[in-house]
């Protein structure tokens, strides 16, 4: 059989909820207001896709492509990432809750997280060299032997990273963010 592809296609206010998709491509498709929650995406592969104002909270992505995919006002809530091919993975992120996501082991080198909710996001043994966490929300999130090398964290806030147990060379952090650094340590920083 056949894998579907579907091209340019635009999809509004459609309920996913809790449907399995068929195994597919959706290639320079728009996605707004659309609900995937609880859903599965398994086997599908979105390339150069946006996904606008949608919910994908519990949504399966095992072994789902997203190559190349924003998304922006999404609510991602749970949505367990480490279960995505990986290959040619590129995500972007605006104004999402991504609240107990997780990106465990994942290659993310580059990734812009711009106005996110990342409270209690598992980053653990992530690569995320180069990538941009502007003016995030990190409160609870776990870094553990997580390769931030040039990351940028200057308007991040509510961040707790081990320097000892993460690769951090050359990031970058406002002087009001260095109490995150220090947690560990167990110091009063005033």
């Amino acid at each position: 059989m056949a894998l579907k592809i579907i091209e340019k296609k635009f999809f509004d206010k459609i309920n996913f909820d809790g449907t399995k998709l068929d195994k597919g491509e959706f290639e320079q498709c728009n996605f707004s207001n659309c609900d995937f929650s609880n859903s599965d995406l398994m086997d599908i592969t979105f390339i150069d896709c946006e996904f606008v104002n949608c919910n994908l909270s519990m949504t399966i992505v095992k072994n789902t492509g997203l190559k190349t995919v924003k998304f922006s006002k999404c609510k991602l809530l749970g949505l367990n990432f480490s279960n995505c091919n990986e290959f040619l993975l590129s995500l972007k992120f605006e104004n999402c809750l991504l609240n107990l996501a997780s990106f465990y082991k994942l290659k993310m080198k580059g990734t812009i997280f711009k106005n996110c909710n990342l409270k209690e996001t598992d980053f653990v043994e992530a690569d995320l060299t180069n990538s941009v966490f502007d003016n995030c929300d990190l409160e609870g999130a776990i870094f553990e032997h997580t390769i931030l090398e040039k990351a940028d964290f200057r308007t991040a806030y509510h961040y707790s990273i081990d320097p000892s147990g993460n690769r951090i060379k050359k990031a970058k952090f406002s002087r009001m963010g260095l109490a995150g650094l220090l947690d560990n340590y167990n110091l009063e920083i005033e």
